[in-house]
């Protein structure tokens, strides 16, 4: 009966997990470039419950069956699935269509420089010609930090990512790929980091000006997955309260 309650307790722990990422893809259903969080779930190893001290069997152990003691959390993992491109017609606007990403200098408060990566595309321009994030962070081309002159009349990307103003080539974005991307992590503002173990290939993502893509959350989906969570979460709180209520009747009858 007891191991009931550990068996209710792993639920309400699988399923409050389950909620915090469901909840994190809902909240960043709107943010440009997203890509949704899951997780897998998994039975803990089965035991053997064994009968010790039993003068009916000699008091010799037997194994009386299998036991499993609950569920626990497999993995987390995310969907680096394409999302939609839409139309935003704004010449610092990009999106990517297929795999890879887009390099970032990041710096740190301690003003510590590293390169992230993101996919989100909305960047923006200062007034020395270098593009940038929403953050501030600049924005990397082959040749180190994109620069724009201040006097072009027309600025231009083309798909394959090189940089035109007016008409003359100035850089290529640093577009990278990664072997697996279990070797990438979230960072914050909208960023990813890489881990030891990394390794990089070339993009074969297309550069689309005047675009941003949208997050890969499918809202409805998510809402469906919120609805099963809170009603596995009440079977699991029901099924702890019964076998609260019938170990309270064990030890009040026990007292008589």
């Amino acid at each position: 009966m007891v191991k009931g309650l550990y068996t209710s307790y792993s639920g309400l722990t699988l399923q409050q997990k389950r909620l915090d990422l469901v909840s994190n893809n809902l909240a960043n259903s709107l943010t440009t470039g997203y890509k949704k969080e899951g997780m897998s779930a998994q039975s803990f190893d089965t035991v053997y419950g064994i009968k010790i001290k039993d003068s009916s069997v000699n008091y010799i152990n037997q194994q009386i069956g299998n036991m499993n003691l609950g569920v626990k959390i497999g993995e987390t993992y995310r969907d680096w699935g394409q999302g939609a491109l839409r139309a935003t017609e704004n010449e610092f606007d990009f999106a990517l269509a297929g795999s890879g990403l887009f390099s970032i200098e990041y710096t740190s408060k301690q003003g510590e420089t590293t390169t992230m990566y993101t996919r989100d595309g909305a960047f923006q321009i200062n007034k020395d010609g270098y593009l940038l994030t929403k953050d501030g962070d600049f924005v990397l081309g082959e040749n180190g930090r994109i620069q724009i002159p201040t006097n072009t009349e027309e600025f231009s990307v083309d798909v394959l990512g090189n940089i035109y103003a007016d008409d003359v080539f100035i850089d290529k974005f640093a577009l990278v790929d990664f072997e697996n991307y279990d070797y990438l992590e979230a960072f914050g503002e909208n960023l990813y980091k890489t881990v030891d173990g990394f390794e990089l290939k070339e993009a074969d993502a297309t550069v689309n000006q005047g675009y941003l893509e949208s997050s890969n959350i499918n809202v409805v989906n998510e809402m469906i997955d919120m609805i099963a969570i809170a009603r596995n979460f009440e079977s699991n709180q029901k099924i702890m309260n019964s076998i609260d209520s019938m170990l309270a009747k064990m030890v009040t009858i026990s007292e008589l």
